[in-house]
């Protein structure tokens, strides 16, 4: 046996380390010179700056489960949750989010009635949606639509475009209007069909619950998952700086082409929906369509500031603000939100630092993907300091520039996977893995790569 990876992501790399493990000889092909993909932690000056994802969703446990099984157990921290408040950009200030609200849905009332945030018009709305309970139901559909329309019909207009609008566009850099519901919030979709209301679902689920932090993450950084995977793997099997060009049929065997051609059996392939496209498009015509879809770009900056000159700085307590679109400033791309990295987890800064992590995305992103660093820098700072106050010098910056890594899961997304799926099961050992299918957080993706790697080792009964 022996098996392609295509791909040094997370979704990749954990592909060939369950292949490893599982004793089975492959190649693992990626384009770049450093294996991770987006996950990279840079570590300076008593700092852990994560320059792609922070952390992972608890709830979800597969990367939980890889973290204890390569012996990092002691590193996994939870998040500051007793700190955990989340700020919305409004008329230039930072208002607090009530306490409570899981998304958009409050859990608890007195919270959401008092606070600035909503009009009063929209704290009706949110009193009306329990008595809609059955309105709501009947009209639930398992036919897909927007996120903007799903939140609009329990909510109203002012609760999409306040908090929904920018928490969504927070994770996928997308525009609402256009992101499944059953793809991106499938809790909440399956909440509107047994109960109606939202808000009854969720204050009866969180009745008498002891909910464990939202957020996990690794003390000495997200790298080190990939670090520690990638030591398992033998070095012979691992292929830096080499693009894929060619993936055919022949037979029963795979072939690879990519600095020289190479035969296989199975072929895992991890890279971005729009690669993929490219490479399995002379296979079946099915798959230029199927793989075609929209992705948004991320641009990320982070401050650091050690204690001596942090202790000028006035942050708030929270993890952080989002930034609705309508809130960006005239004329200059906006920041999508920024996080108080030091606030959310410990052990990120030198007690006394300070670390912010600002992202551009959505439309904002690809104005500054060819802008220097500096250019960057300057432009989230000017952001920051309209909201935060004066900033100090900062120690040093990182920036960091991930172009169509946030694939849009539009309306209907499901069942083109599900259409993408069936053409993939005609060609006996090919696996398609990565955040365009089924989930862009790292649990998924670990699972995605874990499964594949099985998949790909048992006999599938076409073959």
């Amino acid at each position: 046996m022996r098996v392609a990876v295509i791909g040094g992501g997370i979704a990749g790399v954990s592909a060939a380390y369950e292949l490893a493990r599982s004793g089975v000889e492959f190649v693992l092909y990626e384009a770049s010179g450093r294996l991770g993909g987006i996950v990279e932690t840079v570590r300076r000056d008593g700092f852990v700056v994560e320059c792609g994802p922070d952390s992972w969703v608890t709830e979800k446990p597969w990367a939980r489960e890889l973290a204890i099984e390569l012996g990092l157990e002691d590193q996994i921290i939870p998040s500051n949750d007793e700190w955990r408040k989340t700020y919305i950009v409004r008329g230039g200030e930072l208002v607090a989010m009530p306490d409570g609200m899981r998304m958009m849905v409050p859990t608890q009332w007195e919270p959401l009635l008092s606070s600035p945030l909503f009009s009063e018009e929209a704290r009706q709305a949110y009193r009306r949606e329990p008595e809609r309970a059955e309105e709501l139901k009947s009209a639930a559909s398992e036919a897909d639509e927007s996120v903007a329309s799903f939140v609009r019909r329990h909510f109203g207009d002012e609760v999409t475009d306040t908090v929904g609008a920018p928490l969504l566009a927070g994770v996928f850099g997308g525009d609402v209007d256009q992101l499944s519901v059953r793809a991106v919030m499938p809790a909440f979709f399956k909440m509107e069909r047994e109960h109606g209301s939202l808000i009854t679902a969720l204050q009866k689920n969180s009745r008498g619950s002891e909910s464990a932090s939202v957020f996990t993450t690794l003390k000495s950084g997200l790298q080190t998952l990939i670090d520690k995977m990638v030591a398992a793997l033998p070095e012979a099997s691992v292929r830096l700086h080499e693009t894929v060009t060619e993936v055919a049929k022949r037979g029963a065997e795979w072939h690879v082409l990519a600095s020289n051609r190479g035969q296989f059996d199975a072929v895992i392939v991890a890279i971005p929906a729009d690669v993929t496209r490219r490479l399995l498009s002379p296979l079946d015509p099915a798959f230029d369509e199927l793989l075609a879809m929209d992705a948004s770009s991320a641009i990320v900056v982070a401050l650091a500031f050690a204690p001596e000159t942090a202790k000028s700085l006035r942050i708030p307590r929270g993890f952080g603000f989002l930034v609705p679109q309508s809130a960006g400033q005239p004329g200059s791309p906006s920041l999508l939100a920024c996080t108080f990295v030091d606030q959310k987890f410990t052990h990120r800064a030198p007690e006394g630092g300070v670390l912010l992590r600002a992202f551009f995305g959505g439309a904002a992103a690809p104005l500054l993907l060819d802008a220097s660093d500096d250019e960057v820098i300057a432009l989230a700072t000017r952001q920051l300091v309209a909201l935060l106050g004066p900033l100090p010098e900062s120690s040093f910056t990182v920036v960091r520039r991930w172009p169509r890594s946030l694939p849009q899961y539009a309306v209907g997304h499901l069942e083109r996977m599900a259409r993408l799926e069936e053409r993939v099961r005609s060609f006996p050992g090919l696996h398609l893995i990565g955040n365009a299918y089924y989930g862009v957080g790292l649990p998924d993706l670990v699972r995605q790569g874990r499964e594949a790697a099985r998949r790909a080792v048992t006999p599938s009964p076409l073959s």
